[in-house]
């Protein structure tokens, strides 16, 4: 019986095959990738994303800060204003000078695909325009901003990130930016994660509209609570947890709508709420305004009230 042999030429083709999608890559989005340098010391990464000078980093990487200095890959320097700052989506939106300069194309994270190619550019601890390249480990991921709220629709990679990654790009083969390299685990090895570029692409329309994105606001403080099993079955409830408000601001929309302190949220705007993270995904800006129903276990009770929520 004839054996199979190795066929080092097909490896070859097959290892440059991925060589070149890498290549391609870099060479579309690597000059539009800048290293940021923040008054105070603080540095990170950025890409262009107009020919006008536009460009998306974290919101961490400026820390607050009016400006930066932009150097691009041919190693010319430009001052970059702040624009709008989310920390709730760690994304940021500057606007370097300049005119016709090399930018990248947002693509569609909706079709990522776990599996695909991921490709990495930044700067970090300073060593500028690094690649590094993996895979697409997950979708859907969330993960905690600094500002505590969570985010959703994280995409995680095996790419390798370090500090000074973050605000950079992260690629398909094609060139396209899926996504914004925002943080890793710093014990482990191969947990990266990039904000989906259809979040940035949202978040950065609306900074660039109103410099800012609005939300919604209740005026409740709550934690997280397990529902009495003998409650949920009364009541025939679905989950097993919710928030219980601990405190009311005064003439606040909760206020407004009495809710008390002891009161556990399970609803809002038709939606469980298991959590706070639950009722922070429903304050978005669609409910500044409009009357919305939320429900409560108050005692052994259950109770509908409206509220409307103010802009935060």
């Amino acid at each position: 019986m004839a054996q199979l042999s190795a066929r080092p030429s097909d490896d070859a083709a097959l290892l440059d095959a991925y060589s070149e999608a890498v290549i391609h890559a870099i060479d579309t989005v690597g000059p539009a990738v800048v290293r940021l340098a923040v008054p105070g010391g603080g540095s990170g990464s950025g890409f262009l994303i107009s020919a006008d000078g536009l460009l998306v980093t974290n919101s961490h990487v400026i820390r607050g800060a009016t400006h930066a200095t932009a150097s691009f890959a041919d190693g010319s320097t430009a001052r970059a204003e702040v624009i709008g700052d989310d920390p709730d989506t760690d994304l940021a939106v500057m606007r370097a000078a300049g005119n016709r300069l090399p930018h990248a194309s947002l693509g569609d994270s909706g079709a990522v695909r776990v599996g695909q190619i991921a490709i990495a550019i930044g700067n970090p601890f300073g060593f500028d325009c690094t690649v590094t390249a993996g895979v697409i480990s997950a979708l859907g991921r969330s993960l905690r901003a600094r500002s505590g709220r969570l985010m959703d629709d994280v995409l995680q990679t095996d790419a390798a990130l370090n500090p000074g990654n973050s605000g950079g790009p992260l690629v398909t083969s094609r060139g396209e930016v899926i996504g914004v390299n925002t943080a890793m685990i710093a014990a482990a090895q191969g947990l990266s994660f990039a904000i989906a570029s259809n979040t940035a692409r949202f978040v950065v329309s609306r900074l660039l509209r109103d410099g800012r994105i609005h939300r919604s606001y209740l005026g409740v403080a709550g934690q997280n609570v397990p529902i009495a099993r003998r409650l949920a079955r009364h009541h025939a409830l679905a989950i097993g947890s919710g928030v219980r408000i601990e405190s009311v601001t005064p003439s606040s929309p909760a206020s407004a709508a009495g809710l008390k302190p002891g009161d556990i949220v399970i609803a809002f705007n038709g939606r469980p709420v298991t959590g706070i993270d639950d009722l922070h995904r429903g304050l978005t800006e669609e409910r500044i305004g409009r009357v919305t129903p939320l429900v409560v276990l108050r005692g052994l009770e259950q109770l509908q009230v409206v509220v409307v929520p103010w802009e935060a």
